[in-house]
């Protein structure tokens, strides 16, 4: 094979007229077909390959995990930071203090600082914590009807939840596999996770009937935030960390201690309620884990 490719691929120095190529059986290109280019090429036939495992091995690399870690793990703070100035029962509590990820989450942070410093119209000044579970407490946010709409309009703000927030938090979730609610973290609720779908109606429209969707409870409107106790995986799924409690974790420790309406999912006469959607269930439901005292935030903004 090799003295056939040599005749070839060589011309005659002897003829000064060109020579017809030589006819090859069928058996001769087959052979000689596909390893005619490894032959004669000088270069991997495959550098696109070659690339392709040079680019995985920097990717696999331990340096660039390192710096894929350390970014999920420890974020950037601005260098604006927000406080919250929170009581319990009208006695001073005592002030949080919030490093915001504003390079990592550039919306959820702004988000946030809105709402924190005012500038979207209503804040979360007088507004109240809502929930208290071992693993983290709530705030209510601001409404999505009513005055904090008005006030929110008369600046041009929308408090409905915006879908490029719910993009970042799926971006981040990419981005940082494991638990991102991690203790001391603060995030703001852009998801229900236990939101069902939305159901199937039957709506005359110009004497047909057509089946339409109809949505079943209300989505978060991404005001709503929450800070992590200890780590909350359980949050993952709704929430977007905008960024972490750099003083007043002892504030935060505080309102864990204020005693709660006990849950009672367990019960047989709440879960056929929940079962045959009484709204009854649904109210109860909201109910629990309320602290009985007053959690407000009396004051917030941003400080340098």
């Amino acid at each position: 094979m090799n003295q056939l490719i040599q005749t070839l691929s060589k011309p005659n120095p002897n003829s000064s007229i060109l020579v017809p190529p030589r006819k090859l059986s069928r058996r001769a290109v087959a052979i000689v077909g596909p390893t005619l280019p490894l032959l004669l090429s000088p270069l991997s036939p495959f550098p696109s390959l070659a690339q392709s495992n040079g680019d995985d091995a920097i990717t696999a690399s331990p340096q660039f995990n390192q710096v894929v870690t350390d970014f999920c793990k420890d974020p950037p703070i601005s260098p604006k930071q927000a406080f919250l100035d929170v009581s319990i029962d009208g006695e001073p509590a005592g002030r949080i203090v919030i490093g915001l990820y504003g390079d990592t989450v550039p919306l959820g942070s702004s988000r946030f600082a809105g709402l924190v410093s005012g500038a979207t119209g209503i804040s979360y000044r007088r507004k109240e914590f809502i929930k208290i579970v071992p693993n983290y407490v709530q705030h209510a946010g601001v409404r999505s009807y009513g005055i904090d709409v008005e006030l929110a309009q008369r600046t041009g703000s929308d408090l409905s939840a915006s879908n490029n927030l719910v993009t970042e938090w799926d971006e981040t979730s990419k981005r940082c596999p494991g638990t991102k609610n991690v203790s001391g973290s603060v995030g703001i609720v852009v998801l229900d996770p236990n939101k069902p779908p939305p159901k199937p109606k039957l709506v005359a429209r110009q004497g047909r009937l057509e089946i339409d969707q109809e949505e079943v409870g209300l989505a978060p409107n991404g005001t709503e935030f929450t800070i992590a106790l200890k780590d909350a995986p359980e949050l993952d799924a709704s929430t977007l960390v905008v960024g972490k409690v750099l003083d007043g974790m002892d504030v935060v420790k505080k309102i864990a201690l204020v005693k709660t309406v006990k849950e009672n999912t367990s019960s047989p006469y709440f879960r056929v309620a929940k079962l045959i959607g009484d709204k009854r269930a649904v109210v109860a439901e909201r109910g629990f884990n309320r602290p009985y005292s007053k959690v407000v935030v009396t004051n917030s903004g941003l400080i340098d």
